[in-house]
């Protein structure tokens, strides 16, 4: 996650030989296009793939995006955001979309985003070699920090086109090392001042389709490789910082200790347990960062992040609520003090089901399907008409190593969109 300078994507030579791009001229699989970023961002220790906003792997992936988008003729152009959009024809309103992202959490697996953008490049490479020529504008775009693995807010680079987040916030957040987003554009070729709501681009948009592993099990249960996305949990993440006294493991009683690591697990434990009280709600703790972080020192501090979901605005909030409780009460019983931040939010989110049923049918009448994931999709969905379509991920697991899609299903992706596609434009 460094902030060293790295070349824009217009100016990086792809990191690949060229002898694994595919000319306009040839039908790419997505399994292929996969194969081809098998080396970028790889994680040794984590496992997977750790790919951030802005950081060297995320910038090759970006950078190999360009290219192929430029081997199959398409306009390439980044917007304010940061964010990549690949125009098949010129750009114009009421246009067809589709993407999604190629950055990933920290050890993610390969399909997360990824397959959504070389299902976009596969489906252009089909459509051409059908003759097809669209009628309404078409454009592939992929955006910028949809996980949040970098910079802490997830779907950044459509929260920030969409104007669901403050571009003075946004700039100024942070990543581990302490490198701002700002700097991390500027060091990318980009210029954070133009960062905010982008309303000639969101008017060019008449809809998005977004094509995703799917993260959970619903499709193996139907037995269907594709499916449709009905809806999207309402989910958010916050931030608890306890503060208590540093002192040393040895010399310092137990009774004479305020350790804010005690409340900090105290809250880990309850919030699994206020979760699972609540139908349908799931409540994570996957990051705790003590300071200063030694192993015989008594933490001054611990920072930890709750990512809460559930299926509607009221029981998410009631969730997050409790837990607010069970976390002061947590410090108060350990003589230390909490501060809670929230530092993003969704509300729940109904795919447009004219779009969702007409994709459905044109389809075969493949299954609708919620999920308790977020996607760019569902930060447009309240500025334009989106839909997002599922391949079946055979081990139901998903942000992790184990995430898979068979060949035969990412290409059964590519031909749903296809399809999708050709319908719309």
């Amino acid at each position: 996650m460094s902030g060293s300078p790295h070349p824009t994507p217009s100016q990086t030579a792809s990191p690949h030989p060229t002898s694994s791009q595919t000319p306009s001229a040839t039908k790419a699989t997505a399994t292929g296009l996969l194969a081809a970023i098998a080396d970028v961002g790889s994680d040794r220790r984590r496992g997977g793939f750790s790919r951030h906003g802005y950081d060297h792997a995320e910038l090759d992936l970006r950078a190999w995006f360009v290219e192929q988008a430029r081997r199959r003729d398409l306009d390439v152009r980044t917007d304010r955001n940061g964010n990549i959009w690949a125009w098949w024809g010129r750009p114009g309103p009421d246009a067809v979309i589709t993407g999604s992202h190629l950055d990933s959490v920290p050890g993610g697996g390969a399909f997360d985003g990824p397959l959504g953008v070389v299902s976009a490049l596969a489906a252009v490479d089909e459509l051409r070699a059908k003759g097809f020529t669209p009628r309404r504008p078409l454009a592939l775009v992929v955006f910028a920090e949809e996980e949040g693995g970098r910079f802490g807010v997830a779907c950044l680079g459509s929260r920030l086109l969409a104007g669901t987040i403050d571009p003075a916030k946004a700039a100024a957040l942070r990543d581990p090392d302490g490198v701002s987003l700002g700097e991390a554009m500027t060091a990318a070729g980009l210029d954070p001042a133009g960062l905010g709501r982008d309303d000639e681009a969101l008017s060019r948009i008449g809809c998005f389709v977004e094509l995703h592993v799917e993260q959970g099990r619903g499709l193996i249960d139907q037995a269907a490789p594709v499916g449709v996305a009905s809806s999207i949990l309402a989910h958010g993440r916050w931030r608890f910082s306890f503060t208590g006294e540093g002192n040393h493991a040895g010399a310092t009683p137990i009774a004479d200790r305020r350790d804010p690591m005690l409340s900090a697990a105290g809250l880990v434990l309850a919030a699994r347990r206020i979760a699972a009280e609540v139908e349908g709600a799931r409540a994570t703790v996957g990051r705790l960062v003590p300071n200063p972080g030694g192993t015989n020192v008594i933490a001054s501090s611990v920072d930890l992040w709750l990512d809460a979901r559930a299926e509607d605005d009221a029981r998410t909030r009631t969730v997050v609520d409790r837990i607010r409780e069970a976390a002061t009460e947590a410090a108060e019983a350990e003589g230390c003090a909490v501060r809670i931040t929230e530092e993003s939010y969704g509300d729940t989110v109904v795919f447009d089901s004219t779009l969702r049923d007409d994709l459905s049918a044109a389809l075969g009448g493949v299954p609708a399907l919620p999920t308790g994931a977020g996607h760019d999709a569902g930060v447009l969905a309240a500025r334009v008409p989106t839909a997002m379509l599922f391949v079946r991920n055979p081990t139901g697991v998903s942000h992790a190593p184990a995430e898979h899609a068979e060949p035969e299903d990412c290409e059964a992706g590519v031909q749903a969109l296809t399809t999708v596609l050709e319908k719309l434009a």
